[in-house]
């Protein structure tokens, strides 16, 4: 096939910006045609493998010192050198990539498996293994789509490796000392924020000037983070802000490399990320210790108000003032408790203790005594004779026996005159005493007693009962006259 007739085909994966010279192809080399050593004429001239390989390599290199290639890495892999060996390919063709050490620094995104990258690069030959190569001087993503995508996986590996854990976020001073500022020198966020602070309160503010976007921007953020980290104690700041204005998706990449984010990881001094608007979030973001909107709310977070702090002081002053009066009343009132009594009114309450244990003792002694003289006289009547015993014995039955005569007479005498008594209660009220005052009562021959007339008219005959005997009385059933009066007749019987 004629080279000159090579046509590269433009895919939206792969893209070669260069023209093919038609004088690279009109000199053919001799060494190309095969020919014998025996057969070479005179004049002609003998390539060696080096020589052809070389001049190859000279001429490619001129021929292409410039090319953009769009493709996706794959093969990616560093050497132990520093250099970065990878291959950029498309639906139909692979070349291969060499990024060397010296150029990695100027790097705004970290190569990985994958991603669709433009490369700027020159190509060469690589005469030891007869292949051709790009050497990419530097590169950008091709598309938003994989610098998201890039992002992506990215932000998932570092929140997989635990750097954005809330366990690990550092607490804010109170009231810094000294506060560092990771920004541009030249604009308005750094004005803005020492505007701030000096309108809050004054503090100072060390400021580390750093390039915020562009290739070399997040080395040196990295740079300058880690570098306030080796101050010596006395001069170290006590909270770095790490400010940027606004700006579009691709000016805040420098806040989403790993390096950057890293460093803010790994400070020991408390950061705070002011990147962009309060829109705008980077992956410094989530691993600094607290995220402020805007530069301008970075530095209200990092210092309080001063006229809050002496309205607050003052009302503390004015409180513990109340608190160390309420403190000194509170130990006068305990002092005054402290004081002690009158001799007389301690001695007399433990005086009167003491009698009242003297006569529980001295009850306790007797109680104590009588038992052990009851034991010691019951040892001692098991060791005396029978005879003597028999004794003693009938001397106590006799007291026994007369102690029992005088029981029984005192209760004799007691129920004697309970019954006395009894009789006399009877007597007063019973019914004789009142039918010997002229009172009778009415009775039927069963013995009940009748209430009324017409119960009594009732009856056959009935009995009234006076104090002195009883008369039988029978009704007279009769009529009875107009005139006669109302009241029943009886007659005796």
């Amino acid at each position: 096939m004629d080279p000159r007739n090579v046509t590269h085909k433009e895919s939206p994966s792969s893209i070669l910006n260069f023209t093919l010279e038609e004088s690279f192809f009109e000199e053919k080399p001799a060494a190309c045609r095969v020919t014998r050593h025996e057969d070479l004429s005179d004049g002609e001239k003998v390539f060696s493998v080096s020589e052809l390989s070389f001049s190859l390599k000279k001429r490619v290199e001129t021929t292409f010192a410039a090319v953009c290639v769009r493709g996706e890495i794959s093969n990616l892999r560093q050497h132990s050198s520093g250099h970065i060996y990878f291959a950029l390919k498309d639906d139909q063709a692979v070349l291969d990539a060499v990024y060397w050490k010296g150029a990695l620094r100027a790097r705004r995104v970290v190569l990985e498996e994958g991603l669709e990258v433009r490369c700027w690069a020159q190509l060469t030959t690589y005469p030891a293994r007869s292949k051709y190569q790009l050497v990419v001087n530097h590169y950008e993503l091709a598309g938003q789509g994989a610098l998201l995508k890039m992002l992506e996986d990215r932000k998932q590996r570092l929140l997989h490796e635990g750097v954005f854990d809330q366990k690990h976020k550092k607490k804010l001073p109170f009231l810094p000392r000294k506060i560092g500022v990771v920004t541009s020198p030249t604009g308005a966020v750094l004005r803005d924020i020492l505007h701030r602070i000096a309108d809050r309160f004054p503090i100072s503010v060390v400021v580390w000037p750093v390039l915020v976007q562009g290739e070399e921007a997040a080395f040196q953020v990295a740079e300058a983070v880690r570098r306030f980290n080796t101050f010596p104690l006395r001069n170290r700041p006590d909270v770095l802000i790490v400010a940027r204005g606004g700006g579009s998706f691709e000016d805040l990449l420098p806040f989403n490399e790993e390096n950057v984010v890293r460093a803010v990881f790994d400070s020991a001094i408390p950061v705070i990320s002011a990147i962009g608007h309060e829109t705008d979030t980077t992956l410094i973001d989530f691993a600094a210790d607290i995220r402020a909107p805007t530069p301008t709310a970075a530095a209200e977070l990092v210092v309080p108000r001063r006229h809050t702090l002496l309205s607050n002081l003052a009302t503390l002053y004015h409180q513990l003032g109340q608190a160390l009066e309420r403190y000194a009343d509170k130990k006068k009132h305990c002092l005054h408790a402290c004081i002690m009594p009158p001799v007389w009114r301690i001695t007399g309450i433990k005086t009167q203790e003491l009698d009242h244990y003297t006569d529980k003792l001295t009850t306790h002694m007797y109680t104590v005594l009588r038992a052990s003289y009851a034991y010691f006289t019951k040892v001692c009547f098991r060791l005396w004779s029978p005879s003597e015993r028999f004794l003693i014995n009938d001397q106590h039955i006799k007291a026994l026996s007369a102690a029992q005569m005088k029981a029984m007479g005192v209760l004799f005498e007691t129920q004697k005159t309970a019954l006395r008594h009894a009789v006399d209660l009877l007597e007063k009220v019973s019914f004789a005493r009142l039918l010997k005052r002229g009172f009778a009562f009415v009775r039927s021959p069963d013995g009940s007693v009748i209430a009324s007339a017409a119960e009594a008219q009732r009856k056959e005959r009935f009995d009234v009962v006076f104090y002195d005997g009883t008369c039988t009385v029978a009704p007279i059933k009769g009529k009875r006259s107009k005139s006669a009066s109302k009241q029943e007749k009886f007659v005796w019987t």
